[in-house]
């Protein structure tokens, strides 16, 4: 019983700590990931097993943390709220072409991140061609164009000559 305590003691620990880093860090993984990934793997292997290095010991830890992962999907299947809290909402960063600095910054997102989703999801340029960029709960960054209508108009609002 003492290896399923454990087990479970890592998981909600790697959950809570995968939950923490932030949407960004998943999608996109660098070198320095994968080997922190490693390095975090050999970690959790010698706190959940301790000194018992036998394959039932192994076999339990793995069908352990199948198991608690397949009970949170189910869970998360079940229950928004349950969801959100493991996986987080989609966050609105462009609204009508104008960024929202303040997620933007708190998600560690600047204007060019959302740029290059932009170019490669839809082949836009600029901002202003963006209706909306939602930073999805898996890292990604969606694209919705602008409707040519709302295009234009901001083409008119910035190449009018103000009154006076």
């Amino acid at each position: 019983m003492d290896i399923v305590l454990r087990v479970l003691a890592i998981y909600l620990i790697i959950v809570v700590l995968f939950r923490t880093m932030g949407k960004r860090t998943m999608a996109q993984v660098t070198t320095v990931d994968l080997v922190l990934l490693l390095v975090i793997s050999e970690a959790t292997q010698q706190a959940m097993l301790g000194d018992d290095y036998s394959i039932t010991t192994s076999a339990l830890a793995i069908i352990t943390l199948m198991f608690v992962d397949r009970m949170a999907d189910l869970l998360k299947f079940k229950s928004t709220k349950f969801s959100r809290l493991i996986e987080g909402a989609p966050i609105v960063l462009v609204e009508h072409g104008e960024p929202l600095e303040t997620r933007m910054r708190k998600e560690h997102i600047n204007i060019n991140d959302v740029l290059l989703a932009a170019r490669k999801q839809q082949g836009l340029l600029h901002l202003t061609q963006i209706e909306y960029a939602i930073l999805e709960s898996s890292g990604d960054i969606s694209i919705i164009p602008a409707s040519d209508a709302a295009k234009q108009e901001h083409v008119d609002r910035t190449t009018s000559a103000p009154d006076g």
